[in-house]
C-alpha cells in the first residue's frame, strides 16, 4: 500500500473564468464521432465537415447528416443535463502555474473553453435514445438519488408505506 500512495498525483483546476466573458464558448461546436483520430492539435475542420438537418426526427432528436472521410454520420445535437456544464481544459503553463503553491505531486489545469450542448453521431444506425451515450445521462440522475440526503420523512415513509400525509 505505501508504494501506491508514494506515486500518488494531485491535481487543481482552475474554473475561475467559468462565468467570465471572455471565456471561449463552444456550445453547439462539441462532437462525439464513432472513430478514433490519431491527432492531437488544431485542424480546419468547418473547411470540411458540415453537418446538415435532414429532417428526420426520431424519439424526437432532429436528425443531422454528416461525411467524415466519405462515410456518411447520422447525428443529434442534445443539451448536457440540467445543472451540467462541459469543459474543456488543458495542463497550466509553468509561468502561471509558479503563482502557485509549487507542489511537485500536483497538476494545474485550467478551463481553456466551455459548452452546454454535444453532437453525437453514429455511422450505421439513426440516433436514439438507446444509444450508449445518451443512456449514460440516467446514470446521473440516479447518482442524485443516490446521495440525497435522507429527510425525516422519507424515514417515515419508508416505514409506514401506507399513511398518508
Amino acid at each position: 500500500m505505501e508504494g501506491e500512495n508514494a506515486s500518488m498525483e494531485t491535481g487543481i483546476i482552475d474554473l475561475g473564468s467559468v462565468r467570465s466573458s471572455s471565456s471561449v464558448d463552444l456550445t453547439d461546436q462539441v462532437h462525439q464521432l464513432p472513430c478514433c483520430i490519431k491527432y492531437n492539435g488544431p485542424s480546419p475542420v468547418s473547411h470540411y465537415f458540415k453537418p446538415k438537418p435532414n429532417g428526420i426526427e426520431v424519439d424526437g432528436l432532429n436528425v443531422k447528416e454528416a461525411y467524415f472521410r466519405g462515410r456518411r454520420l447520422q447525428g443529434t445535437t442534445v443539451p448536457l443535463p440540467d445543472d451540467y456544464s462541459g469543459f474543456v481544459i488543458g495542463r497550466k503553463s509553468s509561468a502561471k502555474r509558479k503563482a502557485c503553491n509549487n507542489d511537485a505531486n500536483t497538476t494545474y489545469w485550467q478551463m481553456n473553453a466551455k459548452f452546454e450542448n454535444i453532437t453525437l453521431w453514429n455511422h450505421d444506425n439513426l440516433p436514439s435514445k438507446e444509444d450508449g451515450f445518451l443512456r449514460a445521462f440516467h446514470w446521473l440522475h440516479v447518482a442524485k438519488a443516490l446521495h440525497k440526503p435522507v429527510t425525516t420523512e422519507d424515514l417515515e415513509s419508508a416505514s409506514n408505506p401506507g399513511a398518508m400525509h
